[in-house]
């Protein structure tokens, strides 16, 4: 349930905030005023397409804040997936759009992605305005209709025949790559034994690169290294008056000290040791340069191996592994080329018992489906004569898809005729704007007792609607808010007499700078409203008096709705 709308420096919109209760929230103004700018901010914050001129003039950016009380297990479970915290059931959605176009999201204080936005909101809320009903008028929005009323009966199916198909394509796939002539058979033939041989003949040892690259940068620093340790050699054990032979005399030194103090015997031992060290040390250093001397054949052997192990990453993969993995997937192919015939043979009847059984699967679902059409269609009638189709057929055809799809293979459509003896046509055919606002009423109506979606928006479900017409829709709008919040925006007096709730959302001039607010209207506010939507610029005690008429009357037949 939506429970507050904050929207601050959003087109016209200054700063607003609002309170929305449960069941039927009616929103009311002049044209212009900015009711479908607020809804619009709505759609933004639940992860709609933002740009900079979203901003309200003057202002350095565009926020928007919606509060939840989202009690819902599976929207709770979202939150965790995600590592948000909800306190109290409630789950604040802010949405920031900066000067630059871009904007930061939020959900419970955590800045997050759109598309986790989308991902968690989805169960929250759902936005009904004048482009869904137009989507009326194409057919595919029939079948995820249907697919939607049906979800519990059809949703594990739905991922079982996604799952088959994606392999069925793999294996077609494979399949047809398969397929090749003899000549060319033989060609990958020998090019995959050529490879292998390649690769297995360079006997590659994991890790081996890295070692080899650090011997060679190594070898190709000797120059320096032989400098550098040739320096310290002779500052330690070379002629002339090295470290070695200044420690040598202060041995003896010390020794001759120590014979006439043996206190001093032990400053002695513990020079002899360093000059041992040191001696050690030295011996060890000319060692190593004996040896780095004669590197040169290691050196260039060294570079003939990190070469051929270069030119095979170039060829079969960056690293050692990759170079394996790619021998490993290389013999498999020359394994199956060996042995062609009998690998398509098999590949043939994979294929032939992947599509029987996808096939099996694809009319499971379309049984399902052609059965819960027929419920869902009778439903939906029921709804369209409540909401003044007199005379009305609806039902839904269905053909069979060329080809096997993620989704089955049904291509469904609603037909309609309003008319007797007028046979029964698609809904871009036959039905007008203010016919398609009612039926996707009809169809929000039977959904909504089985959509756990707990509000619903409707904007300008009043399009071409009036009347007998109107009243009706108002009593279907009060039958879906006895079970979910619906926020409506609407023109009609019948409709706004309904309300639970009524809001007006108004435009006021100050000081040469327009401003949006909106506020609750108490019981004699509303009648106000209601005789200006009744009477236009002048309200009369005639106009004023209709008013209450309205409302009473509303209120009594939604309470003979909601029993």
């Amino acid at each position: 349930m939506l429970l507050g709308l904050h929207v601050k420096n959003f087109a016209i919109i200054d700063e607003v905030e609002v309170d929305f209760r449960d069941n039927l929230n009616i929103l009311t103004g002049e044209t212009g005023a900015g009711k479908s700018i607020l809804i619009g901010s709505i759609n933004v914050a639940l992860g709609g397409k933002v740009s900079k001129q979203m901003i309200r003039t003057g202002a350095e950016y565009a926020l928007v804040e919606l509060i939840f009380e989202a009690a819902d297990p599976e929207i709770l479970k979202k939150l965790e997936e995600y590592d948000i915290v909800s306190e109290d059931l409630q789950v604040v959605i802010t949405r920031k759009i900066m000067a630059n176009g871009r904007s930061i999201c939020r959900i419970n204080g955590e800045v997050t992605t759109t598309t986790i936005l989308k991902e968690v909101t989805r169960k929250l809320l759902d936005i009904h305005g004048q482009h869904e009903h137009q989507s009326l008028l194409y057919k595919q929005k029939h079948l995820e209709i249907l697919d939607r009323y049906a979800r519990e009966e059809i949703g594990e199916r739905k991922e079982e025949i996604s799952k088959q198909y994606q392999e069925y394509i793999s294996i077609k796939k494979e399949l047809e790559d398969a397929s090749m002539d003899e000549e060319k058979r033989l060609r990958e033939l020998s090019f995959l034994e050529y490879e292998l041989n390649e690769i297995e003949q360079a006997k590659l040892i994991e890790g081996e690169d890295e070692e080899l690259q650090e011997e060679f940068r190594r070898l190709s620093n000797s120059r320096s290294i032989t400098e550098n340790l040739s320096e310290v050699y002779q500052s330690i054990a070379g002629d002339g008056d090295c470290v070695s032979d200044i420690i040598g005399r202060d041995v003896r030194l010390m020794n001759k000290a120590s014979e006439y103090d043996k206190t001093l015997l032990e400053y002695a031992n513990q020079l002899s040791e360093l000059e041992q060290l040191i001696q050690d040390f030295s011996r060890q250093i000319a060692d190593y340069l004996d040896d780095f001397e004669n590197s040169e054949e290691e050196f260039l052997r060294v570079q003939e191996r990190l070469d051929q192990i270069n030119q095979l990453k170039s060829r079969y993969g960056g690293s050692i592994d990759e170079i394996k993995n790619y021998a490993k997937e290389a013999a498999k192919r020359l394994e199956r080329l060996q042995n062609h015939e009998e690998y398509m043979e098999q590949l043939k009847q994979k294929l032939y018992s992947t599509e029987k059984e996808l096939e099996q699967k694809c009319k499971n679902l379309s049984d399902i489906r052609k059965e819960k059409a027929q419920k869902l269609t009778e439903q939906i009638k029921k709804a369209l004569i409540d909401l003044n189709f007199l005379d009305v057929a609806f039902e839904m055809t269905f053909v069979r898809t060329k080809n096997f799809t993620a989704n089955g293979y049904d291509e469904a459509e609603f037909i309609l005729s309003t008319n007797p003896g007028e046979p029964k046509q698609p809904l871009s055919c036959v039905a007008s704007g203010g016919e398609l606002s009612r039926i996707m009423l009809a169809i929000k109506s039977v959904l909504a007792e089985k959509d756990e979606i707990k509000t619903l928006i409707f904007d300008e479900i009043d399009v071409g609607v009036s009347g007998r017409t109107a009243q009706k829709v108002s009593e279907k709008l009060a039958v879906i808010a006895a079970c979910h919040q619906v926020l409506c925006i609407t023109h009609l007096p019948q409709i706004a007499a309904m309300a639970d709730q009524h809001f007006l959302i108004e435009k006021t001039i100050d000081q040469n700078i327009t401003k949006t607010r909106i506020f609750p209207l108490e019981e004699e506010a509303s009648v106000h409203e209601l005789a200006r939507i009744l009477g236009g610029v002048e309200i009369t005690e005639s106009v004023l008096s209709n008013a209450r008429e309205m409302k009473e009357l509303a209120r009594k037949v939604k309470k003979k709705l909601r029993k």
